[in-house]
């Protein structure tokens, strides 16, 4: 099978994965409390990771180390915790739809923090992409007045933790391995993880005798070996065997399944969200348009 062919295969996978994350969380939410998920999730991941990269840590070096450090912390630790606690109030297909921010807000902490330079297509983008996050807001919260949406903020600030993760690899370890620096981040992350889930209050839970924490700690595994594990393999390869602008366009797909699993899931999705929806997913277009034509 050709590069051509495999390319459209993993970008299909990886919007399925990524896309049922959001539904994960919501599920694993019922045993669990938010604080719980994200270590829990970081943990197993970890476990997963070493078991599959763990001799890739020896080609990161010691002044590498403090990025490796820095993309741990934008582009899994706060963003884990972020989710957890957003889902708690609003929908998991919201969620899914928020998050495709994250190349419009590349473009915009490029410029601010690692002075790159941008277009005036990529500023309109950026621009569009905020409108319509901040309808989806609004129309969110006046579908569910119960919900708190201003939990959907947590989503926003994930999405720019993304965006500065993605700035951290791209000028400060670009020449480190797609491997090593995931699980340069996990080994990073799993001290502090630990530390979370000890005091957490899941160590003193009964697992044998609670149902819904075992389902919990199973949709929790099961994020994070796909959703996290195997999900930046097939990225990073993906990267490999075809560019930047198409590896990108898994964002148009990933809030498609998002809002698939959540409206199965009963959740309440209106043509002003599907608006909403097409708004910021034009802003990500009007973003990639002009990567395309450089």
């Amino acid at each position: 099978m050709g590069n051509n062919q495999k390319k459209w295969i993993y970008l299909v996978v990886l919007s399925l994965v990524w896309g049922s994350s959001y539904i994960l969380i919501k599920k694993g939410l019922v045993g669990l409390t938010p604080i719980q998920l994200g270590a829990v999730r970081i943990v197993f991941s970890t476990i997963f990771l070493f078991l599959i990269g763990f001799k890739s840590l020896q080609k990161i070096k010691k002044t590498e180390w403090k990025w490796v450090a820095a993309s741990a912390l934008c582009g899994t630790f706060i963003p884990v915790f972020l989710f957890a606690y957003a889902e708690t109030e609003i929908d998991s297909s919201i969620a899914s739809i928020l998050n495709s921010l994250v190349p419009l807000f590349t473009i915009f902490t490029g410029f601010l923090v690692f002075n790159m330079n941008f277009t005036k297509n990529q500023v309109v983008g950026v621009v569009v992409g905020l409108i319509g996050a901040c309808v989806l807001i609004l129309q969110g919260a006046h579908v569910n007045p119960r919900q708190n949406y201003f939990f959907a903020l947590l989503v926003v600030v994930a999405a720019l933790c993304y965006a500065m993760n993605a700035n951290i690899v791209k000028s400060k370890l670009q020449n480190v391995s797609p491997m090593a620096i995931t699980v340069g981040n996990f080994a990073v992350m799993i001290i502090p993880a630990l530390l979370v889930m000890l005091f957490s209050g899941i160590f003193n839970e009964n697992i044998t005798d609670n149902d819904s924490l075992q389902t919990s700690l199973m949709y929790v595994a099961i994020l994070a070996v796909f959703g996290t594990g195997l999900a930046k393999i097939l990225f990073n390869k993906l990267i490999q065997i075809s560019n930047a602008v198409f590896s990108t366009s898994v964002t148009y797909l990933i809030p498609v399944v998002g809002i698939f699993w959540g409206v199965l899931d009963g959740e309440k999705f209106t043509v002003i969200h599907l608006l909403a929806s097409g708004i910021i997913l034009l802003g990500v277009y009007i973003v990639n348009r002009d990567r395309r034509k450089k």
